[in-house]
């Protein structure tokens, strides 16, 4: 059974930095596309960044693109995001999630399971 484990989450100032960690099992980890997403109060989840599964291309959302990293290491069945330059506007909670697609892509189609997520908060 899939389980996803988001870690690495705090309180940061504006100009901060955090690099979150997402432990998943369940899945041969190494042959699904990964990706990032987050949901803000009163928002929709969205996407934040994907990783492929050969971990060779990613795709950021605009609002990140240049101040986040998306990698994955496939020894460690997990996945990272490193934030910098971290705005009030980057506060949600952040989740990772399998591609519903083994050997998918591009992009990534979340499973209908999430694990608890990682709360980020920025403060201005």
């Amino acid at each position: 059974q899939v389980q996803l484990v988001e870690s690495g989450g705090g309180l940061v100032q504006t100009g901060g930095s955090l690099t979150l960690s997402c432990a998943a099992s369940g899945r041969t980890f190494s042959n699904y596309a990964m990706g990032w997403f987050r949901q803000a109060p009163g928002k929709e989840r969205e996407i934040v960044a994907t990783i492929a599964w050969t971990g060779t291309g990613t795709h950021y959302a605009d609002s990140v693109k240049g101040r986040f990293t998306i990698s994955r290491d496939n020894d460690k069945n997990t996945l990272y995001l490193q934030m910098n330059n971290l705005k009030p506007e980057d506060t949600a909670v952040y989740y990772c999630n399998f591609d519903s697609r083994r050997f998918g892509g591009p992009g990534v189609r979340p499973l209908d399971y999430w694990g608890q997520g990682t709360q980020v908060t920025v403060s201005s």
